[in-house]
């Protein structure tokens, strides 16, 4: 199985013109990808810059024949006085867009604690259980908070306790009521895959908290050191986009996995040639 995780930008380049072909495009270059998954990507928000479609989702959608597109909305805003009262709202969140069957979706808001000091959005967390070539999978795409730490502790904290409540459901899961209902069986695969842009520097205070060891789950791990070990990954934001990254080059998107998956990672690579974005992909291939 091969995993694309993005921080898209609603498709805006490092030039500033925006075009989710073009990043779709890049995307095929770097894998023959079987689950895409993307941060910062739009309905209802074309006053950003470079000017979105109105739904993003549905672009991506037609674009990706064959494939289910799913949505997480973490900001959810009511159209601008200028738009009119007709207007679509304004939508900001993650997409995930996969070939393989989808048994399961799940949409998490994480914490979003006051924090005065700084701006914030409410963030998401979005979740799918997939049928793998080598069993179900859980894959969550994230997007942690930019400017407030507290939040982004709250929020990493809150993703742990995911982690641990599908494990418990794992362990002890309860029948359906019936086949047809919305009350189904509540097992959930204990292996996970969870991606994303965390906001947060490599060994930073959220990115070691992210690996702390879990009571009641196999721990997370990041897939990129485990098969580079020694090494510091090559940063992920900022690379070509020096207008908004004026701070220089950061290393702050992430792929990490369940340690019951070590064994079956084959590959990750951070693609540090694609300028279709203010952030680089990652590419995971597991077996």
């Amino acid at each position: 199985m091969r995993l694309i995780s993005w921080n898209v930008q609603w498709g805006r380049g490092a030039r500033g013109d925006v075009s989710l072909p073009r990043m779709l495009s890049e995307a095929r270059r770097l894998a023959d990808f079987d689950v895409l998954c993307m941060q910062e990507v739009t309905r209802g928000f074309n006053v950003l810059a470079g000017h979105p479609g109105d739904d993003q989702f549905a672009e991506l959608a037609d674009e990706l024949p064959g494939f289910t597109v799913l949505d997480a909305i973490g900001a959810d805003l009511a159209p601008l006085k200028l738009d009119g009262p007709s207007a679509p709202r304004r939508q900001f969140g993650n997409a995930l867009a996969t070939r393989l069957p989808v048994e399961r979706v799940l949409r998490h808001s994480l914490p979003w604690p006051a924090d005065p000091e700084a701006p914030s959005m409410q963030r998401v967390a979005l979740e799918a259980v997939l049928r793998a070539p080598s069993g179900p999978l859980r894959v969550i795409v994230t997007h942690l908070e930019f400017y407030s730490l507290p939040q982004r502790l709250a929020q990493v904290d809150a993703l742990r306790r995911l982690q641990q409540e599908a494990a418990a459901h794992a362990a002890r899961p309860a029948p359906a009521e019936n086949a047809i209902g919305p009350f189904v069986d509540t097992a959930r695969p204990v292996s996970a895959i969870v991606c994303g842009d965390f906001n947060s520097a490599y060994g930073s205070d959220a990115y070691r908290r992210m690996l702390a060891p879990l009571d009641g789950s196999p721990s997370l791990i990041d897939a990129w050191t485990t098969l580079h070990p020694g090494a510091t990954p090559p940063p992920t934001a900022g690379v070509y986009d020096t207008e908004q990254w004026q701070d220089g080059p950061l290393s702050c998107d992430f792929v990490f996995v369940t340690e019951d998956l070590r064994g079956r990672l084959r590959s990750c690579e951070i693609d540090g040639a694609t300028r279709a974005s203010d952030h680089q992909p990652i590419v995971l291939e597991i077996d």
